[in-house]
């Protein structure tokens, strides 16, 4: 089985991956995890509720989530985002089902409303933030769908003990879902040819990774690709074996990322 997580930019080439997986699907089944920053942005900005990212003391960035916020976070991921790219996938002969995280609690997080965060050289404790980390996976029902011949096509939010929806990281979510389900492949693809030394010169990519080496290359890692070698980090550790990040933006996408055509990290 493979997890493929697709990053949420404009240039991603959904047509492309579609025709991907509608041929690696015939040899095992595939899950996929898609983003939507982008659109969430667009939504936002005509909406006029601006979007407040903030870093963490450790560097790692992600956006402040209120009430406001996570309704704009709804249209977008589960809303708009999911149902188009479940279009993408049936027009390409792929029968796709679209959840998010709180559909059958598929992902159970532990919700975290106190964020810290560094602004202006000090650090500042937000609070009412509605995040949470996925720590539970319905495994269950994923199995039943892929059995029933379906490709799962799953996006944040998720669901609090509580029944809160909360907002949540997709990467940390992928590995927590790639460790209860035994899946050893995940793929994730995004608006770059891999990890590059520079994120300005494509031509800095850096094609392999020893897993045991990963905290040597974080510091390459900016904004949002830092949490997703910290995902990576956590997927090893859940037993995951092979992990290769691939140019969302090719023809083809996924198949190219298997080829090693990007950063193959084992």
């Amino acid at each position: 089985m493979i997890l493929v997580k697709a990053g949420g930019g404009e240039a991603v080439n959904w047509a492309g991956l579609a025709a991907d997986i509608a041929e690696v699907r015939k040899t095992e089944p595939v899950i996929v995890i898609h983003g939507a920053h982008a659109l969430r942005d667009s939504l936002a900005a005509r909406l006029g509720i601006p979007v407040r990212k903030v870093v963490s003391p450790s560097g790692v960035t992600s956006v402040y989530t209120d009430e406001e916020a996570l309704e704009v976070f709804l249209m977008a991921y589960p809303g708009v985002a999911n149902k188009r790219i479940v279009a993408q996938f049936v027009r390409a002969g792929v029968d796709a089902v679209g959840l998010c995280g709180v559909d059958g609690r598929l992902w159970q997080a532990r919700a975290k409303k106190d964020l810290l965060v560094r602004e202006n050289g000090k650090t500042k404790l937000l609070r009412n933030n509605l995040t949470g980390r996925v720590d539970k996976v319905n495994a269950g029902l994923l199995r039943l769908l892929i059995e029933g011949g379906y490709v799962p096509v799953l996006s944040a939010p998720a669901i609090s003990e509580e029944g809160e929806i909360v907002n949540t990281d997709n990467d940390g979510a992928a590995a927590v879902l790639a460790e209860q389900m035994g899946i050893e492949r995940l793929v994730f693809l995004f608006e770059a040819p891999g990890l590059l030394k520079d994120p300005a010169r494509p031509e800095t990519l850096i094609p392999r990774i020893a897993r045991g080496s990963l905290d040597e290359f974080m510091g390459f890692a900016e904004d949002r690709m830092k949490k997703k070698l910290l995902g990576v980090k956590r997927a090893f550790e859940g037993g995951a074996k092979e992990v290769y990040f691939g140019d969302g933006r090719r023809e083809r996408p996924l198949q190219d990322a298997l080829a090693g055509l990007g950063t193959v990290i084992r």
